[in-house]
């Protein structure tokens, strides 16, 4: 995260996620990688004395227009890509799915973020009339763990978490459009100590115990090094066990800064991190891609690792300036969590470290996608956005599709994701170009944190690659299933 601009980062990072064959006879321990790598942090500092940043994930152009852009009007005022939802609908091949019924019907998405967005339900009106979508079957918002402060225009937290929530809900139900959608809205942003995540987890853990959660998405996490220890993180895996034990999936954005993630004081560190619950073996880590598509939705070109980090288009679009700036998907190893067990074919990758991300999506800011958002404190109107908080709840949807397909929640899909992979499915497309490598000014000085590069299988840019709708939802949801 960068302190200081209105465009916020993930610290360090956003959900869902289904088992395989033989999965009910793994330990828990081969499942979740539960042995720590490493030790971060100082030992015997307690959790409240930490400084642990949580922040949305959304990168922002600071510019309203009355209409939303279309990719010409983007390539001809900024000289970079932005998608409405009908091309990134097309891109990953989901009308042959709508044309059969398959909309996410029965399934319930999840979308977990502080604050909300006071106009949210308005904006997602507007978002569907413009673009001829469908209204949810349901749209609910809840306070399980305690009522959210009133809105406060000049505050930049609550405008950074309104614009995530504008996010993740509008693409999610792009998507999936039939599907219900609950938005879950905590009341604490980020403070000293690991304030913010307490309420995030008591807020899951209601959810997952009251409704019939399908998958829950998350575009928020932080830098494993702010933690004191893992210790810290076990007191907060609680929401995540319960969603395994209750065969929920759970989703988060591996984030924007590519293998570089920030301390408590915004700074970055300068070797390849990646942050939690992201790393944590529970949850689906979502990476970022770049759409390379024509006017119709059509992919010009294969999809690449989304890096803008050196394109001075983009981080003049995004910044304001020429850059470089860290703006890359996310990927890297964890301290914490050792290698689970659905990663030991990709053991020559990760090691004996749990790997990020999983699955990657649409994240690239040269690809941004419209969004309608009205709360106060900013004009009214169609902003382009991006980041892996696209890309988790594009994810979220996919799952909600292959939830329908299966005719109930898939559960921890990872040893799902990793078996297709392994066995060449047509559903998983890979990523083979590109990197996560990303460069930035800081302390007066030009610092590079050498990322890791696409390859035909795995990768800690992307994971095992991107999808193609029609081909990965009725594979997932069989893989799952087994």
């Amino acid at each position: 995260m960068r302190l200081g601009r209105r465009v916020t980062y993930t610290a360090s990072a956003g959900v869902l996620i289904a088992g395989f064959s033989g999965l009910a006879s793994l330990s828990a321990s081969a499942i979740t990688g539960t042995g720590a790598t490493a030790a971060a942090g100082k030992s015997g500092q307690s959790a409240t004395q930490a400084m642990i940043t949580i922040r949305p994930g959304v990168l922002h152009a600071k510019r309203a227009q009355d209409q939303p852009p279309t990719t010409a009007d983007c390539e001809a005022a900024f000289e970079v890509a932005c998608y409405e939802p009908g091309q990134i609908q097309r891109a990953y091949n989901l009308p042959a799915l709508y044309s059969k019924g398959i909309n996410g019907k029965g399934s319930t998405i999840v979308i977990v973020d502080s604050f909300g967005s006071p106009t949210i339900q308005s904006d997602l009106n507007t978002f569907d009339q413009t673009f001829g979508l469908q209204a949810p079957p349901s749209f609910s918002v809840i306070q399980p763990a305690g009522a959210v402060p009133p809105f406060d225009p000049t505050n930049s937290d609550m405008a950074g978490w309104a614009g995530e929530t504008t996010l993740d809900v509008e693409y999610a139900h792009t998507m999936a459009p039939d599907a219900g959608i609950l938005l879950v809205e905590t009341p604490v942003d980020e403070t000293e100590g690991t304030a913010g995540f307490p309420q995030i987890v008591r807020a899951e853990e209601y959810v997952i115990r009251h409704y019939h959660a399908t998958v829950i998405s998350q575009s928020f996490s932080a830098t494993e090094q702010t933690f004191p220890a893992k210790a810290s993180i076990e007191d907060l895996r609680g929401a995540y066990l319960s969603a395994y034990a209750h065969h929920v999936t759970v989703l988060a954005a591996s984030g924007d800064s590519g293998a570089a993630n920030t301390d408590a004081n915004g700074n970055f560190y300068l070797f390849p991190t990646t942050n939690w619950p992201t790393s944590d073996p529970l949850v689906t880590g979502v990476g970022g891609t770049q759409l390379h598509l024509d006017a119709n939705g059509n992919r010009s070109s294969p999809d690449t690792v989304w890096n803008d980090t050196y394109s001075v288009a983009t981080n003049q679009f995004i910044f304001g300036n020429n850059g470089p700036n860290a703006l890359a998907g996310g990927g890297a190893k964890s301290v914490f969590f050792s290698r689970p067990s659905y990663q030991n074919g990709v053991r020559d990758v990760v090691g004996n470290a749990r790997g990020v991300p999983d699955i990657s999506m649409s994240g690239a800011c040269d690809g941004a996608v419209d969004t309608y958002q009205s709360f106060p404190g900013q004009p009214a109107g169609w902003y382009p956005v991006c980041g892996t908080s696209e890309a988790t709840p594009l994810f979220a949807g996919i799952v909600a599709l292959a939830a329908q397909v299966a005719g109930h929640p898939l559960g921890l899909i990872n040893p799902a994701l990793y078996r297709l992979s392994e066995e060449h499915a047509p559903g998983i497309v890979p990523v083979t170009s590109g990197n996560n490598t990303v460069s930035f000014e800081q302390n007066n000085q030009l610092d590079t944190v050498q990322g890791f590069n696409a390859a035909p299988v795995y990768s800690l840019a992307t994971g095992v690659g991107t999808v193609n709708g029609a081909l990965f939802v009725p594979e997932l949801a069989a893989a799952a299933g087994k």
